[in-house]
């Protein structure tokens, strides 16, 4: 009888907890720029349409940079690409200063769109980096325990936009931005220099890359071609829905609080807080049942009640319907470690370059949601029927994994 792979083993430890400390470093990165959007609007007088080019800045990093960090990736290593991510995204930060000064909110796009390189290639590098600490068997553990404190740091990310940008008292200026992004900056580049000195151990999973100079070759038997593996291809496009629907899903939680419950933007803001709560619970309970349940057979089930909770959020029924709105992170919550995870899985050599693809997928948080709003321009409550199609997508994949991906066993 097969003995439970750890979680990982001890050699790996220090290197675990500095690549688990990235996820934490970009979940606070990606929700300040929801800060920075209403900062900008006040301070530097930007229209709400001209204030949603800061996340346009960002996810257009992320479709830019995913194959450039992967090929990075490729030829370097994991360490170098760690390091890579953690130089662009401190220099971003640092951007901020001249920006502030200047005033000027083309400098500050400029600035979040090398902050947003560092955090793609830090993406990139640290989902099969991570993956590869250990027992191929527990990566879907590792990156889900990794992702956990995403979540965490998506908490942090609008608990400081609370209380140093929007503080009480605090003047209507960029003071508080620059004097943030540079205690950013140097944390950042402090841990970047630690990093530097981590001797990363040997790699034995199948997850690694052959290039490595501290790394053995993994198995080789997988398809020639990258494309020709059926479950990677299958996980670029969930991977597009599945952040597809975190944005739209997330965009209009605050609407939804103010015009369906009457809720003042404030009190709404503090419940879409409680929802990156259950975000993050998600991602720990989810980590702990994929020891006694397939990942695969997880993400599908996981996937069905979010769909539950979009019907139930559609039909505006009042804090039932408000509560659903809160749990679709719960059920949101172990998609994109876990899409990652089982899209990488037996691809051998081409596992850094279908990284690079996967993260491209970010982009679907750009495109899908304009077309939420044009129907919660309406009806706030009926927009979250289109996510349905999203979580559709995801629990298909899920549900065909055994058949895409060959090499699995019949759990």
């Amino acid at each position: 009888m097969d003995q439970k792979p750890k979680l990982t083993e001890n050699k790996y430890l220090v290197v675990f907890a500095f690549v688990t400390s990235l996820f934490l470093l970009w979940g606070i990165a990606i929700t300040m720029g929801d800060v920075l959007n209403r900062k900008f609007q006040l301070v530097l007088n930007v229209s709400k349409a001209e204030s949603a080019l800061v996340q346009f800045s960002i996810f257009g990093a992320y479709f830019i940079m995913g194959i450039p960090a992967g090929l990075f990736m490729k030829k370097y290593g994991y360490k170098k690409g760690v390091l890579l991510g953690l130089f662009l995204y401190a220099l971003g930060a640092f951007l901020f200063v001249p920006a502030s000064d200047a005033e000027s909110f083309g400098f500050f796009r400029v600035a979040l769109f090398i902050l947003a390189c560092g955090l793609a290639t830090l993406e990139t590098v640290a989902h099969p980096f991570i993956a590869s600490l250990g027992d191929q068997r527990a990566s879907d553990q590792r990156i889900n325990f990794a992702q956990s404190f995403n979540g965490v740091g998506a908490i942090i990310g609008p608990l400081i936009g609370k209380f140093l940008v929007f503080s009480p008292g605090a003047p209507n200026t960029l003071d508080s931005v620059k004097s943030l992004y540079i205690v950013i900056g140097i944390v950042i580049a402090a841990i970047g220099i630690l990093f530097s000195f981590v001797k990363v151990p040997l790699l034995k999973d199948p997850h690694v890359i052959a290039n490595d100079s501290y790394a053995i070759a993994g198995d080789q038997t997988v398809p020639k071609g990258l494309f020709q593996n059926k479950h990677f291809i299958f996980a670029v496009i969930a991977q597009l829905f599945n952040v597809a629907a975190q944005g739209g899903t997330w965009a209009f939680f605050i609407n939804y609080g103010h015009e369906v419950m009457g809720l003042p933007d404030h009190d709404a803001s503090g419940y879409f807080a409680v929802s990156m709560v259950m975000l993050m619970v998600g991602r720990f309970v989810g980590t702990f049942l994929m020891r006694f349940i397939a990942p695969h057979k997880l993400l599908a089930i996981f996937a069905t009640g979010a769909i539950l909770m979009c019907i139930i959020a559609a039909q505006g029924f009042g804090w039932a319907s408000f509560v659903a709105l809160i749990l679709i992170n719960f059920f949101f919550s172990i998609m994109f470690p876990t899409i990652f995870s089982l899209g990488l899985k037996d691809l051998g050599k081409h596992t850094e370059q279908a990284s690079s693809f996967i993260v491209m997928g970010v982009v679907g948080g750009a495109l899908f949601p304009p077309i939420m709003g044009l129907i919660a321009n309406t009806d706030v409550a009926k927009a979250y029927y289109l996510p349905i199609i999203c979580y559709a997508v995801i629990g298909l994949f899920g549900f065909l994994y055994p058949k895409l991906n060959k090499n699995i066993k019949r759990a």
